[in-house]
């Protein structure tokens, strides 16, 4: 069993990390138009006399203390989603009790991370043959201060288990504790490295860059970049 206390922490420096998130979650518009916690607490009491749906949209604000929240950066609603709408199954660093954000250091290194979990996803649904999922591909800029510097562990530890997160969970909710993060190994990309922030407040910045779809087919058998072209309308016929 690794001890968080027993790894480095990492020094103030600028990074860059890329993410996917499904095109069915919209931005929570709320976050991003406001500047301040006091301004975001006003709004929100405002819009809940009238928004029927606004628990669903904002999620659980109690799983997010407000001074945690970067606001009046660009994205903060991408940056706060992921810890309060949180995925009860869990992922590799959360037993499903709590939020993390994920980054990737590229575009790729993110598509081998999701369409890995959206393999074993779908593949549970034996009904269904055919569909196209549409992802957003979102960069942010984030701090690496205080985070912790795991990739000094062996891809072989038992952190980095493909499927088995018995492990990596349990050191997840130490990292947690401790308030900033991790940097580790990606497990689906080799060579590469993610980051698992456990609080939004190091972000700076978030962006949609592109969209992309993945084709299931009884397996996911595509993954595209998804692009517009410009086009002129003449008499009613496009160029």
């Amino acid at each position: 069993m690794v001890n968080a206390i027993d790894l480095p922490q990492l020094p103030s420096r600028e990074v860059t990390g890329y993410r996917l998130v499904n095109s069915k979650f919209p931005p929570i518009d709320l976050f991003d138009d406001v500047a301040s916690a006091d301004e975001f607490l006003a709004l929100h009491a405002l819009q809940a006399l009238t928004n029927p749906r606004l628990q669903n949209e904002v999620g659980n604000l109690a799983l997010l203390p407000p001074e945690q929240i970067p606001f009046g950066i660009r994205g903060c609603s991408y940056a706060v989603a992921p810890f309060t709408h949180v995925n009860p199954q869990g992922s590799r660093f959360s037993d499903g009790s709590f939020g993390v954000l994920y980054f990737a250091d590229r575009v790729e290194t993110a598509i081998a991370e999701v369409t890995f979990h959206q393999q074993l996803y779908w593949e549970k649904v034996p009904e269904l043959h055919y569909e196209r999922f549409v992802f957003r591909g979102l960069k942010g800029i984030f701090n690496e201060e205080d985070l912790t510097d795991a990739e000094g562990l062996p891809i072989k530890h038992a952190v980095y288990s493909p499927e088995d997160y018995s492990v990596s969970q349990p050191f997840g909710a130490s990292i947690r504790k401790q308030g900033g993060g991790l940097r580790y190994h990606s497990v689906r990309y080799p060579g590469a490295r993610c980051w698992a922030l456990m609080t939004p407040r190091s972000v700076t910045d978030i962006i949609q860059t592109s969209h992309l779809e993945m084709i299931w087919n009884g397996t996911i058998t595509q993954v595209n970049h998804l692009r517009s072209y410009p086009h002129r309308i003449h008499d009613g016929r496009r160029d």
